[in-house]
């Protein structure tokens, strides 16, 4: 769950603007055995583990998203070997107040750890009420203005997409790459990651368009968009609109206006599979995009719908993969601290390889993909591990 907010993680001043983006292996051994930061005792027996989630939210896909969110976890916990977790499940009715409740909770039950909640403010106020206890919180949030100190957030963020977006097209021979974003404050977040990936795989920007997030806003942006690409002489388009927003006007305006994918390579930081009805829009014919090991997620998706008669969440996946890191740290004998959590090789989740940085963000092993005559094509795979193509 997405929701941007602007914080130095303090008990007070906070901002808050909500906006969702839809983002089996058991975990692998790590290998480094630094022990620093919270949850710095060695874990022996059965590891306590406070699972939170919006039960008894008022909204209904909420109330069915923390479900997917339980039921993938306890799947976590089955598949694991050789460790047992105690998982104990809060509701946070999908609030910030009481999420930091049933954390504060969670700690008087002796929890080490907590995987959720859901929402970042949410996590943001059970990060500041846990610090002072030395426990790490691995949120499902993708926003990552909320992660450091004990704060760890478990959802693909824009800067690991646009980093592997930004590599492949490099070395696609791509080195002029425009960024287009909505001037919201998820767009803000998307252009930033798009021109520090750029920066970082050596490419140029080549211009940098917002636009009104509005359909008005998009008209009014395709001729500077246009006069950008020319100008700047760009051979990409590198496009923070999803799905549910611009994308698809965008896709249609764009080649109307002479700007189509037969001048310039379109790079999407959204998934552009989902839902499957963008498969048929024109304009993302031939387009790349990024997506976790689709094989990997299949596996997930089939064992979930055989377990609870019906398809995961597309972020449920992200409570199996913390009971996994867990498992894995518990199983190697290791303790639940930032040098444990944060160990190089990372881990394997539901959707890939993935590890935890120390400022608190992710990296995950992506695969890149293009469409072709309606359906989704893998051009570079997802990496297996860390170190190699992919990264």
């Amino acid at each position: 769950m997405f929701a941007v907010l602007n914080v130095i993680r303090k008990p007070f001043t906070r901002l808050l603007a909500g906006l969702a983006i839809l983002t089996m292996a058991a975990a692998c051994q790590p290998v480094s055995t630094v022990t620093t930061g919270g949850g710095g005792t060695p874990t022996r027996g059965a590891v306590p583990v406070a699972l939170l989630v919006p039960h008894g939210s008022a909204d209904a896909q909420e109330s069915q998203l923390a479900r997917d969110l339980e039921n993938a976890a306890r799947l976590a916990v089955s598949d694991l070997s050789g460790v047992q977790i105690d998982l104990r499940v809060y509701g946070t009715a999908g609030q910030a107040q009481q999420a930091q409740q049933a954390a504060l909770n969670a700690a008087s039950d002796g929890a080490r750890i907590i995987v959720g909640p859901l929402h970042a403010e949410s996590a943001n106020a059970v990060a500041v009420a846990m610090a002072p206890r030395n426990i790490n919180v691995l949120a499902f949030s993708n926003n990552p203005t909320i992660a450091g100190g004990n704060l760890f957030i478990l959802g693909q963020t824009f800067q690991n997409t646009a980093n592997r977006l930004a590599r492949y097209a490099t070395g696609q021979g791509k080195s002029r790459i425009m960024a287009v974003y909505s001037d919201n404050l998820a767009g803000q977040l998307g252009r930033a990651a798009i021109e520090q990936a750029v920066r970082d795989n050596g490419a140029t920007l080549a211009g940098s368009v917002g636009y009104e997030f509005s359909q008005q806003g998009v008209l009014n942006a395709v001729p500077n968009i246009r006069q950008s690409a020319e100008t700047n002489a760009a051979d990409a388009i590198f496009l923070t609109a999803n799905t549910a927003g611009a994308l698809p006007l965008f896709s249609q305006m764009l080649p109307e206006n002479g700007l189509g994918p037969d001048r310039v390579q379109y790079i999407g930081l959204s998934r552009w599979d989902t839902p499957p009805q963008t498969l048929e829009l024109p304009g993302v014919q031939g387009g790349w995009f990024a997506l976790p090991d689709p094989n990997r997620s299949a596996q997930f998706t089939n064992r979930f719908q055989a377990a609870n008669g019906r398809a995961p969440h597309p972020i449920a996946g992200l409570a199996y993969d913390g009971i996994a890191a867990i498992g894995a740290l518990a199983q190697a004998g290791q303790d639940l601290g930032r040098g444990s959590l944060t160990q190089s090789a990372g881990f394997q989740g539901v959707n890939g390889v993935f590890r935890l940085r120390a400022d608190g963000t992710n990296e995950r092993g992506l695969a890149v993909a293009t469409i072709t005559d309606n359906a989704v094509t893998i051009l570079s795979p997802a990496p297996q591990g860390f170190g190699g193509a992919g990264f």
